[in-house]
Formats: C-alpha cells, sequence, structure tokens
C-alpha cells in the first residue's frame, strides 16, 4: 500500500454543520438529564441555552435526545434559549416542553401558560412536544424558577379523588368537634331555662332556620329569628351590623335550627366570636315539639318575635 493511500485513509472525515448542532444539542442533553430531579418518580429538569440560529430545531435534537436517553422512563423538561434584549426591543424566544407519556406536557402547557400570561404570541402542540414563541424569557430570575415549578408540578401524581386532603376532617367530625365544645340543652331545660325570672346575663333563643323551613314547620314565639347567613355579623359585639342588644360577651344564646345539626355549628362559631356562653338545643325545633312544648311561649316571659334578615 503507497504511503499516499495509507495517509488518505487515516484522515477522519470532515464535520459538517450538522455533526456540531448534534453535538452541541447531545452536550446540552447531557447537561439537562444530569441536572435532572425527581418527583413522583417522574424525571425532570430546566434548560436555558443561549439562542442558536435555529432555535426550535435545535431544542427539538435536544429534546429527541433527552427523549431517546430516558427511553419508557417518565419526564418532563421545559427548555429554553435566551438572548439579549432591552426595553425598547425585547427579544421572542423560544420554549419547549417535552415528556413521556403525554399527560406531563399537557399539564405543562396549562401551567406555563398561566405563569407567561401575554408573553406567548405562537404555540404549537403535537402531543409530546410543544413548542412556543415567548416573549424575552430568561430576562429575569423569575422565568427560570418559574418553569422549575412548572415542571415540578406538572410531574405530581395526581391526587386520588377519593383520598381526603391531609388535616381535612368529615362533616360528622367537624360536628363531633363542635359537639365536645358546647354544654348542649334538650328542649326541656332550654325552655326551662327560658322561664327563669331571674337570670345573671341576658338570654335569648335565636331561630336560624330559613324563611321555608319556619314558613313549612311552624316556629316557637319570642325568638329571634335571625337566619344563620347572618348571625355572626348580628352577635358579633366588634360588628358595625350587630344587633343592639349584642353590648356584651356574656349573652346567653340559645339556637336552634330544624334538628339540631346545623345549629351545633352555628353555636361555636359564637363561642369563637367570644361569646362563651352560646349553646345550641339537641334535637332542634323537631326536638322540641316533639317534647310536646309549646310552639307559644308566655310574652310574660319571652321578648316578642323579631325577624332579622338581610
Amino acid at each position: 500500500m503507497s504511503s499516499t493511500a495509507s495517509t488518505k485513509s487515516s484522515n477522519p472525515p470532515l464535520r459538517t454543520l450538522d455533526d456540531v448542532r448534534n453535538q452541541v444539542a447531545y452536550e446540552v442533553s447531557v447537561r439537562t438529564k444530569t441536572k435532572a430531579e425527581s418527583v413522583d418518580g417522574v424525571r425532570l429538569g430546566v434548560m436555558l441555552t443561549l439562542s442558536k440560529s435555529d432555535d426550535e430545531g435545535f431544542l427539538r435534537r435536544v429534546a429527541g435526545m433527552l427523549a431517546h436517553q430516558l427511553l419508557f422512563q417518565e419526564h418532563v423538561f421545559a427548555l429554553a434559549t435566551t438572548g439579549p434584549s432591552t426595553r425598547n426591543n425585547p427579544k421572542s424566544n423560544t420554549l419547549l416542553l417535552c415528556g413521556w407519556p403525554e399527560q406531563y406536557v399537557q399539564r405543562a402547557v396549562l401551567l406555563a401558560s398561566s405563569k407567561l400570561l401575554g408573553r406567548i404570541s405562537v404555540a404549537s402542540n403535537d402531543g409530546n412536544i410543544w413548542v412556543a414563541i415567548v416573549r424575552d424569557i430568561g430576562g429575569s430570575p423569575f422565568d427560570e424558577q418559574a418553569l422549575w415549578d412548572v415542571v415540578r408540578k406538572s410531574a405530581r401524581a395526581p391526587m386520588d379523588p377519593l383520598s381526603p386532603p391531609p388535616g381535612s376532617r368529615g362533616i360528622e367530625q367537624i360536628l363531633s368537634d363542635a359537639r365536645a365544645r358546647l354544654q348542649r340543652l334538650t328542649p326541656a331545660q332550654a325552655y326551662a331555662e327560658l322561664r327563669e325570672p331571674e337570670v345573671g346575663a341576658p338570654t335569648f333563643l335565636v331561630d336560624i332556620r330559613p324563611a321555608e323551613q319556619r314558613e313549612r314547620e311552624g316556629g316557637i314565639h319570642g325568638s329571634l329569628i335571625i337566619e344563620r347567613n347572618v348571625l355572626e355579623w348580628r352577635f358579633d359585639p366588634r360588628s358595625e351590623h350587630r344587633l343592639v342588644i349584642v353590648d356584651r360577651y356574656d349573652l346567653r344564646i340559645i339556637v336552634f335550627c330544624s334538628e339540631g345539626y346545623t345549629s351545633s355549628l352555628a353555636a361555636l362559631s359564637l363561642q369563637e366570636l367570644g361569646l362563651l356562653n352560646a349553646t345550641d338545643i339537641i334535637g332542634g325545633y323537631q326536638g322540641w315539639k316533639n317534647a310536646g312544648l309549646p310552639v307559644d311561649i308566655s310574652e310574660s316571659t319571652a321578648p316578642s318575635v323579631i325577624e332579622i334578615m338581610e
């Protein structure tokens, strides 16, 4: 073999511009993967890189290489090109969201659209890849932080709709907790207390039922009619909308509803305003009627009916 032929065979082939672009895209993809985090088993990351002559094409190369490196592994990434801009001449850059499966990308799209409100001019969605032209992305640290927030939240496993959030309580637990803080009265106890000729503090029987229930079920003459939606405003001594009689915190407020459920929550709410003598009637109006108590309390021992609603 001649020396000339040997020299030709040992020379490596010339690199094309496409080879260079692939090499740069590969290096960016490796850097992006190295910095990636994991949330609920999903790999995620953000990479901001300087603007190229073909921003979208370059970012698609990076996305393709990431997909190849993370084959069949769940992932979502935000890739963006950045460049100089001025106040009078903001630069539009390219943002690409990619991932697998597609649901992560679609979640990220919705979140990113809210974060970058008013800055997206053109967008295309191919399922696993979403590309947008975004004005002046990367111009402040907020953008990178915002994109990290987008991919982290899009990667979180969906909440089981049947699994209650931590710290929440069911209504039965809420009701039980409320009643544990009240000294509830039977209808007979409430009636006896209202008929006491002398009491230490003003005592009021308060009907919080809506008008429809009162019309259908009847009422107790002498009770204050204050519907539930305005109760706190009428009985808060600090409120400018309070009743004239609400001039002290030791008032004895006996609340009743139809069956004694809503009234327990209402009484606790009054206690939280500082009216620590507030309570309710076990069984509500129905319990009162079933106990054979009169629906008309003697006017000599109780005030006239007062109806206060918005």
